[in-house]
């Protein structure tokens, strides 16, 4: 672009900038070159301190001078209304002024409106530094205590006007930087206080975003909803006590103890991440919903006692605290190795054929997860000569030669082992109310009526049509 071109485009800018520049300059009354002309605010501000009058002065107010013959004319009228979140009445603090300063209005604008030593009519807007210090507060704006805000500011529900812009700049308090600040003993010892400095810049919806507890606090329903609050981001980071060394070993006792101190950041989703079987506790945390937080996201991570050979040495931890292992892993992922079918190591340790039977019977292990209890069990039986050739006798109940005698409480504890042998039928030889024996299989305390309200096809099997009715209650 040659420069006789370039100048042109130049002069316009300057001539818009220019523009732009007295436009500005017209929407600000110069108070300082009118020094000299008013001796008090309330000539041109009575409706600052009346209820019902214009705060600023009518056109034709300047009209009187600026008439294009004493002074040039002017386009001049009060600036558009500023939303703010004061909580400020000229009238009342006139009044309270009066009280205490001369009777001289000018004095009592000027504790506000003018810089400290400064000269006459050297307007500023507010000075937040004098408001403090008139407010017994000797601090900086934004270092004053949390507690303050609500001294001067509207809560954010009250600006119903404030745009969601405003809400964004607003300043941080120094105090939340503090490191304590974000913990219960921070900021949620000023929320359950009820302080209305909370609610100067926060609503429900911002204590939502971290709160997965938000519906069970108290403190955070006290608040209205406004969904401007959510203009100011929040971000939280894991507390210092889950950074500390060992903090995951150790942090199943805590949740154990106060699951409530989990349910600040963590749902439901958050311990299953983890853990494979869910802890007791799980139950009591939230799950994720409207007016929550979508809560911590966590990663399961391979535990400091899983060195790397851990893998050659675990089946002694294993055998030794199965509940610990079932916390992470799952049965499934144990067969994938130790199924007899994939050649892998043995599941069960030395010596385990000759004390299966005390096990499978106490259900310490479940047997049916790797072997079919039909085919395999029984064949393995047969082979050693320990089968039923009859449904009285001994067989593969040798070993215990008063067990016909007493096996009802075993069929009681555990009827899902005597199904890997014996069919109802054999059953029915001896405990069939119609023919057989008419052995009353019915323990102490047996409740025939809920039963048959339950299920009377159950009554059915020893009875068939003819199910006894429930005694009478005398």
């Amino acid at each position: 672009m040659s420069r006789l071109r370039l100048f042109p485009l130049l002069a316009l800018i300057t001539v818009l900038s220019a523009g732009a520049a007295m436009a500005q300059e017209r929407d600000r009354f110069d108070h300082e070159q009118h020094r000299e002309l008013f001796p008090e605010c309330l000539g041109c501000h009575a409706g600052i301190t009346e209820s019902g009058r214009p705060r600023y002065p009518e056109p034709a107010v300047c009209a009187n001078c600026h008439d294009g013959s004493v002074e040039q004319k002017v386009s001049w009228s009060g600036p558009p209304a500023r939303y703010s979140n004061l909580r400020f009445s000229h009238a009342e603090h006139a009044r309270e002024s009066a009280e205490r300063l001369p009777a001289d209005s000018a004095l009592a604008c000027s504790e506000c409106h003018f810089p400290t030593g400064a000269a006459w009519l050297t307007v500023r807007r507010t000075i937040s530094a004098q408001c403090l210090s008139c407010h017994g507060i000797r601090s900086a704006h934004t270092a004053a205590p949390d507690t303050a805000c609500g001294t001067c500011h509207q809560t954010l529900a009250e600006a119903e006007a404030l745009p969601e812009t405003r809400v964004a700049r607003f300043p941080k308090p120094a105090g939340h930087d503090d490191p304590g600040f974000l913990t219960a003993a921070g900021h949620g010892r000023l929320a359950d206080r009820g302080d209305r400095s909370c609610a100067v810049c926060h609503a429900r919806d911002f204590c939502a975003q971290c709160h997965v507890n938000a519906p069970e606090l108290r403190a955070i329903q006290a608040l209205a909803p406004d969904r401007r609050s959510l203009a100011l981001k929040a971000e939280v980071g894991a507390p210092a006590s889950h950074r500390e060394a060992g903090f995951e070993s150790r942090h199943g006792a805590t949740a154990r103890r106060d699951p409530s101190r989990c349910a600040f950041c963590h749902t439901q989703a958050s311990c299953v991440n983890c853990h494979r079987t869910r802890p007791a506790f799980v139950a009591t945390l939230p799950d994720s919903g409207p007016g929550r937080a979508q809560g911590a996201t966590t990663v399961a991570r391979r535990p400091e006692s899983h060195f790397a050979d851990f893998a050659d040495r675990h089946g002694g931890k294993a055998g030794a605290a199965t509940s610990a292992c079932s916390t992470c892993h799952a049965r499934s992922e144990c067969l994938e190795c130790h199924r007899p079918a994939t050649g892998g190591p043995g599941y069960h340790p030395p010596g385990f054929l000759t004390r299966h039977p005390a096990w499978a019977f106490q259900r310490q292990t479940e047997c049916a997860n790797c072997h079919n209890q039909s085919t395999f069990c029984v064949a393995c039986h047969k082979q050693s000569g320990m089968t039923s050739a009859g449904s009285l006798r001994g067989g593969y109940h040798d070993a215990n030669p008063s067990f016909f005698l007493n096996h009802g409480t075993a069929a009681r504890q555990s009827i899902e082992s005597c199904v890997t042998c014996h069919a109802e039928r054999d059953c029915l030889a001896c405990h069939s109310a119609q023919s057989g024996r008419r052995f009353n299989p019915h323990g102490p305390g047996f409740n025939a009526a809920e039963l048959a309200r339950r299920n009377p096809q159950t009554c059915s099997a020893c009875h068939g049509r003819n199910i006894p009715a429930a005694p009478r209650k005398r």
